[in-house]
């Protein structure tokens, strides 16, 4: 197929624009000569070829929509087109961020209701909606664990954060000024509870726990975390990122944690990828209420008011309210499932990450065999020491059967790791396909291995550098990309 700049004839064009009835101004007098843009060599082609262009390139893009994307970590899951409908609507999508309360009262309410059935399903005293995505909600979460304690008129230097925790969580401690200090996983893939113990001293602000964690296990000795962290007065943080695992099975509140994060755009189906937009509320327990971001939405008689009066607050961390659109969508999702709705979602996100367990437990190795929770970790360890196939080469040559390629190299703390989240919207048949692809590369991996290495073989991108483009990465996408 030629390239767009290939097909280019000089003088050919889609449209014809009718001439201009506005006297013409050269624009070199308009224009400050710095802010002059040099002539752009743009394809000259006809309309038709400029479609096909475009068609062509989407056509490159994976996307949910277009097949099965089993990304651990990340709920990728398909997201129903009644929330993307509802976010629509002129109500919403024609009103300014700052548009003043009394025009905004049904907006307003959006907000606050979601904001009382997040504390609901998440058993928390409050929410807050204003954080951008989940890493900028555990920026916000730590930020009020910190001021908690200076209220307190305590100096806390360091914050906990277990090796199977999230990567941006030491982000977020540090950022707030926090030593982060790791803590070792056991055998079974929890916490280190005599590690823990050892750690935890009184100047330390609490543990941030990913729970489930990110090899898919839920937390087995959570009353010892507690303890052993509350008895020195420390505060509980759960990373509420693979929330999609528990939602209507248990509330974190109720379990003793004091903040939790969410990611709307994961748990409560809005679309995810590429950069966002997204979404990171963050609850809290009592304790904590008088340090949620300002403004808050409040419901006085039958009006909602935004209320700026919490002297104790950590502020304002967003412009506007946060990522409205998101939030729609979100709420949508709530309303249209409702409680038992949404317990289901749950219970089969489980149960799909169990079963491509069984399916697929004979053909690679299991991190930790034991029941998982939302997304099953693998390693491909087994193929590199039969074969020296790694677990990159599985990856690429997902690609050549029209499969997005699974998380993999993460978490850290599993080798030649395959992170697999299925999530509830995919159905049995699917995850067969799935499991006889991956299955018919552990085969691949036995006969013909140099294959593997130099897969994908169909794709129109073959295998790239991947430490130089780590190294030198070329962003530029001029010339024949266009």
């Amino acid at each position: 197929m030629k390239l767009i700049f290939e097909k280019s004839q000089p003088g050919r064009q889609a449209t014809t624009i009718p001439a201009s009835d506005v006297p013409a101004v050269q624009a070199s007098k308009a224009i400050p000569a710095h802010l002059l843009r040099d002539e752009v060599e743009l394809p000259e082609v006809a309309e038709v070829d400029i479609v096909r262009h475009y068609t062509n390139l989407s056509r490159r893009n994976f996307g949910v929509d277009l097949g099965f994307y089993p990304l651990g970590s990340c709920t990728m899951k398909y997201n129903p087109k009644v929330n993307e409908e509802a976010a629509k609507l002129p109500g919403f999508t024609q009103q300014h961020p700052y548009a003043p309360a009394e025009w905004s009262q049904g907006s307003m309410q959006m907000m606050y209701e979601l904001r009382q059935m997040l504390s609901e399903i998440l058993g928390m005293k409050d929410f807050t909606l204003q954080p951008a995505a989940g890493a900028h909600g555990e920026l916000t979460g730590v930020m009020m664990i910190k001021k908690y304690f200076d209220r307190l008129g305590q100096k806390r230097t360091k914050i906990l954060i277990p090796d199977a925790a999230h990567g941006t969580n030491p982000a977020s401690g540090a950022l707030c000024g926090f030593q982060t200090v790791e803590v070792r996983s056991n055998a079974e893939g929890g916490v280190d509870l005599d590690h823990l113990r050892e750690l935890m001293t009184e100047d330390v602000a609490g543990l941030m726990l990913t729970n489930p964690n990110t090899v898919g296990l839920f937390e087995r000795n959570l009353e010892q975390v507690m303890e052993i962290v509350k008895s020195k007065g420390g505060i509980m943080y759960c990373d509420g990122a693979n929330a999609n695992a528990y939602i209507g099975t248990n509330r974190p509140g109720d379990l003793g944690f004091d903040v939790i994060q969410l990611n709307l755009h994961k748990t409560f189906s809005t679309p995810h990828g590429c950069g966002g937009p997204g979404s990171g509320p963050v609850g809290v327990s009592e304790k904590l209420v008088d340090f949620l971001p300002v403004p808050r939405v409040v419901k006085k008689g039958d009006a909602y008011e935004w209320e700026y009066d919490a002297p104790d607050s950590i502020g304002r961390v967003k412009a506007f309210y946060g990522n409205f659109n998101v939030m729609i969508k979100a709420y949508t999702y709530i309303r249209s499932l409702g409680a038992a709705g949404l317990k289901r979602a749950s219970e089969n996100a489980v149960l799909n990450a169990n079963y491509i367990k069984e399916k697929l437990r004979d053909h690679y190795q299991l991190a930790f065999d034991r029941i998982c929770m939302h997304e099953v970790v693998f390693s491909g360890e087994k193929q590199v020491k039969e074969s020296g196939v790694h677990t990159a080469d599985i990856a690429k040559r997902l690609l050549d059967y029209g499969v997005h390629p699974p998380t993999i190299y993460f978490p850290m703390i599993v080798p030649e790791a395959i992170m697999i989240e299925p999530n509830e919207t995919e159905s049995k048949e699917t995850l067969d396909d799935f499991c006889e692809i991956m299955i018919k590369i552990a085969g691949e991996a036995k006969e013909n291995p140099e294959m593997l290495h130099k897969a994908p073989l169909t794709m129109p991108v073959k295998r790239l550098d991947g430490v130089q483009a780590a190294r030198q990465p070329d962003v530029c996408f001029s010339g024949g990309c266009c």
